[in-house]
This record gives C-alpha cells, sequence and structure tokens, in this order.
C-alpha cells in the first residue's frame, strides 16, 4: 500500500521528532562507553527496538550513576553482571523498576542474549528489572522471551572492547559480601560509563 504526500510527511515528522525527543540521530543507535580497572569497552543500544529498557539504562549513564560500581557477579562461561553494588557491597538506590520488553524486543528483531550483547537483569519478577545489567560471554538463548516464560530484555550489544570483556569473565571468583560465589576476588571497577553519541 502506497502512503499518500501527506501522510509519508507525517510518518517522516514523526520519526524527527522521535530522534530530536532521544536527542539521537535517525541514523545513529547510541553507544556508550565503560572504562573499568581492567579495560574499556563500548555498548551500541537500540531505542527503536527497546524504547523503554534504553531510556532506562541512558538515564542511568547520564546521572553518572553506574561511577564506582562493580562486577559483582562473573561466571566465566556464563556472563558478567553489574550496575548495582559499590565496592563495599553497599547496594544503590534506584529509579523505580520497568516494565519487562523482551517479547517486545524479539517481535521488532532485537538482539537477543547472545555472546556479547547487554541485556537487563532481574528478579524472579519479569517487570523488576531498575539498574543492573550483565553481558552475555557465551550463546544464552535460552534466556530469551518464549511463549509462557519471560526472559531477559537484551537491549544492544558490545561494539569494541570485547577483549576487556573477556578479560573480567576469566577473573578469579569466590565469596564476597553478601554472595557465596561468583564474586570477582579483586574488584572490578566501573569507572565510568558515559554517553559517546
Amino acid at each position: 500500500m502506497q502512503l499518500t504526500r501527506r501522510a509519508a510527511a507525517l510518518v517522516l515528522s514523526a520519526g524527527l521528532a522521535f530522534a530530536s525527543a532521544s536527542g539521537f540521530a535517525a541514523d545513529k543507535a547510541p553507544r556508550v562507553k565503560f572504562t573499568t580497572s581492567m579495560g574499556d569497552f563500548v555498548v551500541e543500544v537500540y531505542p527503536d527496538k527497546a524504547p523503554k529498557t534504553v531510556e532506562n539504562f541512558l538515564t542511568y549513564v547520564k546521572a553518572g550513576f553506574y561511577s564506582g560500581t562493580v562486577f559483582h557477579r562473573v561466571i566465566g562461561h556464563f556472563m558478567i553482571q553489574g550496575g548495582g553494588y559499590q565496592q563495599d557491597f553497599r547496594q544503590k538506590i534506584t529509579r523505580p523498576p520497568i516494565p519487562y520488553e523482551g517479547a517486545a524486543i524479539k517481535a521488532a528483531g532485537g538482539p537477543g542474549n547472545t555472546e556479547g550483547t547487554i541485556a537487563m537483569a532481574r528478579t524472579s519478577d519479569p517487570n523488576s528489572a531498575t539498574s543492573q545489567f550483565f553481558i552475555n560471554v557465551a550463546d544464552n538463548s535460552r534466556l530469551d522471551d518464549a511463549p509462557g516464560k519471560p526472559g531477559y530484555a537484551a537491549f544492544g550489544k558490545v561494539v569494541s572492547g570485547m577483549d576487556t570483556v573477556n578479560k573480567i569473565k576469566a577473573v578469579a571468583t569466590g565469596a564476597g559480601g553478601p554472595f557465596p560465589t561468583d564474586v570477582p576476588k579483586t574488584p572490578v571497577v566501573i569507572q565510568s560509563a558515559t554517553l559517546e553519541q
């Protein structure tokens, strides 16, 4: 079905309004640079596929929330998780949880939980994600949304610095703070997370 000129103009106008409101050019996905105690990596996120999830994540980034937090859970054949605890294991105060978008992301052709993608961590409640995220270091497609089984909302991917992610996944782990296992013995600190574009 062909759009009339007026309808096409309205669609274009709406698209430009969204790009302007989000602060990004329509053809550029936002990128966030993580500077850690083990090196840097950059993730690209997709507001067109996961609008609420990306907006939430970028709000934390812009507020400097992730500075000084640690990767508190590292499982070398699975994922690295961070974004909620400081080095002394005090949990940071977060914004309210966001609604689960996994099914919508999948329907929109968004990224799944494959190696190198970033996803929101949550409790057993699908609508409980706040600031914590994880980076998949293996193909974890079992974490994707499935009928009757909400998954974990993947909303972007590592586009540079995967060597840093791989260094983090290889650290020695053990007990730490309130956690009986999987805590890096030497803290892996997120020194900053900054919006690149």
